[in-house]
């Protein structure tokens, strides 16, 4: 399960997706995440789908490899369309006792878990065919104006990309410890949810000081290397735009206003 987890990964390809600036990508991930909550109706959902499904395919990711990251946050997903199933109020199709579930209640939780999928499979698509470094360029030019604010630009995007290296670090030392303890007699499958989630909390006091051990050492060795901040640092590789990257500006700007267009001019339910 912990293995299936790609958030933060990086998949090495040759693709148009891939030699996108990456201050695109951070950007298009915004637009497409605003684009999930604007839009509404089954003709908007079919041009998200389709636009999603059109990246994924130009970006050279393994559309198998995107799906395995899902079977974490089926446990999300799960609790989302029960909640709004059963909570949101409207017309009943079906009431037993006190519950009942509407047709309001209904539309929601199968939207909802579509969107929490969708939001899931394109921030995926940024991280897969974006490095840590590249990334961490991109939100520093992104965040450049407010640094004349006194926001320590430099310093956030640093923090956001160590982050983002350090989740598929912490899973795999995860996945370590459960090994070994497993190997020692420890049981975590067997047992209702309740269960298992107790028999998860021995993990946390290794996996705590393994990561805080790779803190100091990350922290050491930049000290060693003489890092001092941002301030007078140059890039070996400046980041500059190219004739792809307006294009890719501009179809991500029309594929927001036809969602726009669709909440707009079609009624709902469609």
């Amino acid at each position: 399960m912990l293995r299936d987890i790609t958030l933060g990964q990086y998949y090495p390809a040759d693709s148009i997706v891939h030699k996108l600036d990456p201050r695109v990508k951070l950007f298009g991930t915004m637009i497409y995440i605003v684009s999930l909550f604007v839009m509404r109706g089954v003709v908007a959902l079919g041009v998200a789908t389709l636009f999603l499904f059109c990246v994924i395919r130009v970006s050279k990711v393994p559309f198998r490899f995107m799906v395995r990251g899902l079977k974490a946050i089926m446990v999300l997903l799960l609790i989302t369309a029960v909640f709004n199933l059963f909570l949101t109020p409207g017309e009943p199709l079906v009431s037993v006792w006190k519950i009942s579930v509407t047709e309001e209640g209904l539309t929601n939780a199968v939207m909802m878990a579509i969107r929490l999928t969708f939001l899931i499979l394109g921030t995926s698509i940024m991280t897969l065919t974006t490095t840590p470094n590249q990334l961490t360029d991109g939100m520093e030019k992104a965040l450049m104006p407010l640094s004349k604010v006194g926001v320590p630009v430099h310093a956030i995007a640093m923090m956001m990309s160590i982050a983002l290296r350090f989740i598929p670090i912490l899973i795999e030392e995860t996945d370590k410890i459960m090994k070994a303890q497993m190997a020692r007699g420890a049981d975590f499958e067997s047992g209702n949810l309740l269960r298992r989630v107790k028999n998860m909390i021995p993990l946390l006091v290794p996996l705590f000081i393994s990561a805080f051990r790779r803190a100091d050492d990350l922290a050491m060795a930049m000290e060693a290397r003489c890092y001092q901040g941002g301030r007078g640092r140059t890039k070996m590789k400046p980041l500059r735009y190219a004739g792809r990257d307006g294009a890719a500006y501009l179809l991500l700007l029309g594929y927001l206003a036809v969602v726009i267009a669709c909440r707009i001019l079609l009624p709902w339910p469609q």
